[in-house]
């Protein structure tokens, strides 16, 4: 009776230990086919540091493109991924990454993306502001469904997409609109994220 209860508790012990393995190799698990993170362009943060999407895998990403001169739509969406990082409950908080992404990045710089984040009061770990080159910009806006268009210097016509990745970088979810309800956005980051360990 004693050696099975002491084999009980040994594969107990050894199941829960696997497990736990499998939660903290994530990152060391291989992308699938619908992951961002196949994207190989690097991005610029607004500290200047250049990093890789894939450097974000393991956390619920929430993104929209925006550009900081924007004076009508783009207003609206701060706004927006302020509210919606307001709903996320507490616990879950260090599992979303709230990204945005410029689809200016002559005027984006990455100064211009920190005095932004500042100024909009961004500036907790969970905010990433990201800048690249015109062709990664576009290439990434294709995978998003964003379409832009400049339509003066200063000015661009752009889509309204807020976009939900789960851990992997799968697309898990797309809102678009200004100042519309996002309960259905915010439901599935709280839905990702709690599957994050």
């Amino acid at each position: 009776m004693k050696k099975i209860i002491l084999f009980v508790i040994a594969s107990l012990l050894l199941i829960g230990c696997n497990a736990k393995e499998e939660k903290q190799d994530i990152k060391d698990k291989p992308i699938t086919d619908l992951s961002i993170y196949n994207l190989p362009e690097k991005w610029t943060n607004q500290d200047g540091k250049d990093i890789e999407l894939k450097e974000l895998r393991g956390k619920v990403l929430v993104m929209v493109m925006i550009y900081t001169s924007c004076k009508s739509a783009c207003p609206r969406l701060v706004a927006d991924m302020r509210n919606i990082e307001a709903k996320i409950p507490e616990e879950y908080k260090d599992k979303v990454q709230l990204v945005l992404v410029s689809i200016d990045p002559t005027v984006d710089t990455p100064k211009r993306l920190k005095d932004f984040s500042i100024e909009n009061k961004m500036t907790g770990n969970q905010w990433v502001f990201l800048r690249s080159n015109e062709e990664n910009t576009r290439e990434f806006a294709a995978v998003l469904a964003v379409n832009y268009k400049k339509i003066s210097p200063i000015d661009f016509s752009h889509s309204n997409i807020i976009s939900v990745f789960n851990a992997e970088g799968e697309l898990a979810f797309q809102q678009e609109g200004l100042g519309v309800s996002y309960d259905k956005t915010v439901s599935k980051i709280i839905e990702e994220a709690a599957k994050i360990e």
